[in-house]
């Protein structure tokens, strides 16, 4: 069994993407990473080299910027990393999505028990979104339960808006794939940034989706919508928490 992990990146750094703690926390899984890396203005090469695994392929790409609809230049991105995966499997990770040590044999496991069965085309990972520090879990119906992060690699699928899976039936049809549980979570800090980064993100982002997002102004949330995480957090990310410490944030 091949494993290709496969995420496309762009000014990591400068946004604060918690890629390398990604990129490492999935490393011993993969026979190959691919990394569709656009134009970028910050270090984000020089770290990517700096890991030094020879499983890493850094693939150059241009953005289309007059592609300002839905998202779609980032699904653009994705299936041209995917396009060069050669694996069994396609395991794709976004640049602030991290796995945690305990969960890699079981993730293997997953994806050893569906190999030979064709039904199962996707495997699918439950969500620990943290929100405002890596103490809050976000809980609320906004936020996806679940999501497919492993397709098999010799199905036509595609990726509209940068996040989810579809599979080409026919010329004119899609649909969901069929999946099975990967047994794993995947732990997202996407809204863990220091505000400072976070508002860079979202202004940097805003002009892909169509129209402007609203501008950041603070992590404020009804405490409802929110819940404490009592467990562990992957090993790999004890370092980017003490060198990105969390503002004093309490739910409103």
């Amino acid at each position: 069994m091949k494993i290709s992990l496969y995420t496309f990146l762009r000014n990591g750094s400068r946004l604060r993407y918690q890629f390398e703690e990604s990129i490492r926390s999935a490393l011993p899984l993969a026979d190959e990473y691919i990394i569709a890396l656009g134009p970028c203005d910050d270090d984000t090469r020089e770290r990517l080299v700096a890991i030094g695994d020879p499983k890493i392929r850094i693939i150059d790409t241009t953005w289309n910027e007059a592609m300002r609809i839905g998202g779609f230049v980032y699904g653009q991105q994705k299936m041209l990393a995917q396009a060069n995966c050669s694996g069994d499997w396609a395991f794709y990770l976004e640049a602030d999505e991290v796995l945690h040590e305990n969960d890699l044999p079981a993730i293997r496991a997953a994806m050893e028990t569906h190999l030979g069965d064709h039904r199962v085309e996707a495997l699918v990972f439950d969500y620990y979104h943290f929100y405002g520090s890596p103490e809050w879990l976000a809980v609320s119906s906004h936020w996806y339960r679940r999501a497919p992060r492993i397709i098999r690699n010799t199905i036509r699928s595609v990726a509209y808006d940068g996040l989810f899976f579809n599979v080409l039936e026919t010329k004119h049809r899609t649909r969901w794939p069929r999946a099975a549980l990967a047994n794993a979570h995947i732990y997202h800090y996407g809204h863990v940034r220091p505000p400072q980064a976070m508002a860079d993100k979202r202004k940097t982002i805003s002009p892909y989706w169509e129209k402007a997002q609203k501008p950041f102004k603070g992590y404020r949330k009804d405490p409802a919508a929110l819940a404490r995480f009592t467990g562990t957090h992957p090993a790999v990310m004890h370092d980017w928490f003490a060198s990105n410490p969390s503002p004093p944030f309490v739910p409103e």
